[in-house]
């Protein structure tokens, strides 16, 4: 059988770590050395009180609208074929991820790290890494599926599904979890609203475009053309929200310095714990391993886009739980690659893809 071709991560994704420290580094020096132009963009809201902050909910449209338009949610019925998959990711998702995350918040950031935080912040914390935990996929998972061998179909459609439950889940799991593990109330019409802002609107906006548009010039031209001219500008939106969240985010990191590797601790745990188990679940099914690896990528990744706007609608641009969403930010390429390393190292754990007479589905999921 011939090996399989080592699969690349291109310029930009593959030095992501670098770039987000570089961002860290010019969002802090603005924060310092220019505080009056920073306060100016903190306070520019929609509607006094809203905790939306315009530039950072601008950049962030620009980078979730093009990851919407890859969702082809006609791929969704074909899951009934190997429904295995897909009920693993969805269980780790949604009845394992946030709970084990606000259990390690409490943990962690209310007994063991206590002493070293505050109680303010140690609530604050919690709440962010509960929002990072219930917010699972972003648009990276297809690339970490591409790294793995995975199955781009399926995978597609793990994606799909998960942000669709996502509009019914995220808000009232958020509201439990956040007001059961800390002492801070969330206001559940805000997150609401976050929802409608973040996921609603693009999502819907993505599925029109897409639908249009490729009814109107194909699918070449809409994934080679238009797809393709968004590329960069979702690069320069990631990037340039960076910036301003290290910025709004300045004080905090520089005189809480020490915080930030102690927020690191359960995000690593959290990460490596949901992986595992999905991978470990699939291999028990006897799920394939292209479809093993990406659920086992999805159950570890993190919409840290979304968990940051949520974090800034609910607790300010500069609140402890917009740094820990932060965080999430900082750990997640090197862990991700380390998790697809996995489960290419591991690929022999499962048994070799058979398909049956209609050529099209593999035996046994």
């Amino acid at each position: 059988m011939t090996a399989p071709t080592p699969k690349r991560l291109n310029f930009f994704e593959r030095y992501l770590s670098i770039w987000v420290a570089v961002c860290m580094v010019v969002g802090i020096a603005v924060g310092r050395w220019f505080p009056e132009a920073t306060e100016l963009l903190r306070t520019m809201e929609f509607g006094e009180g809203s905790q939306i902050n315009i530039p950072i909910a601008v950049l962030i449209w620009l980078m979730i609208y093009p990851m919407m338009l890859k969702i082809d949610f006609s791929r969704i019925l074909e899951v009934r074929k190997r429904p295995k998959g897909l009920a693993v990711t969805l269980a780790v998702n949604w009845l394992v991820k946030p709970f084990t995350m606000a259990l390690l918040g409490y943990v962690f950031f209310q007994w063991l790290f206590l002493p070293w935080i505050g109680f303010d912040l140690a609530q604050q914390y919690t709440a962010g890494v509960i929002i990072l935990a219930a917010a699972p996929c972003t648009a990276m998972v297809f690339v970490w599926s591409y790294l793995t061998d995975g199955d781009p179909a399926y995978t597609l459609v793990q994606v799909a599904v998960n942000d669709l439950v996502m509009l019914v889940l995220f808000a009232p799991i958020v509201t439990l979890l956040v007001s059961g593990a800390s002492a801070l109330s969330v206001p559940f019409m805000v997150l609401l609203y976050s929802v409608v802002v973040f996921i609603v609107i693009p999502l819907a906006l993505g599925s029109i475009s897409r639908i249009a548009l490729i009814r109107w010039k194909g699918i070449d031209w809409f994934e080679q053309r238009y797809m393709a001219a968004f590329h960069p500008v979702t690069i320069l939106a990631l990037l340039a929200t960076l910036v301003f969240i290290f910025a709004f985010q300045a004080d905090n990191i520089l005189d809480r310095w020490f915080h930030v590797l102690l927020i690191a601790v359960p995000i690593l745990i959290q990460v490596y714990f949901n992986s595992g188990l999905t991978y470990g679940l699939m291999k028990a099914l006897r799920v394939p391993h292209n479809v093993a690896a990406p659920g086992a990528l999805i159950g570890a990744s993190n919409f840290f886009e979304l968990a940051v706007a949520t974090s800034i609608a609910l607790f300010g641009p500069g609140s402890g739980a917009a740094l820990a969403t932060v965080v999430g930010v900082l750990v997640e390429v090197p862990v991700m690659l380390s998790v697809c390393s996995a489960c290419n190292r591991t690929r022999h754990w499962f048994e070799p893809v058979s398909l049956d007479r209609r050529g099209d589905v593999p035996a046994g999921t």
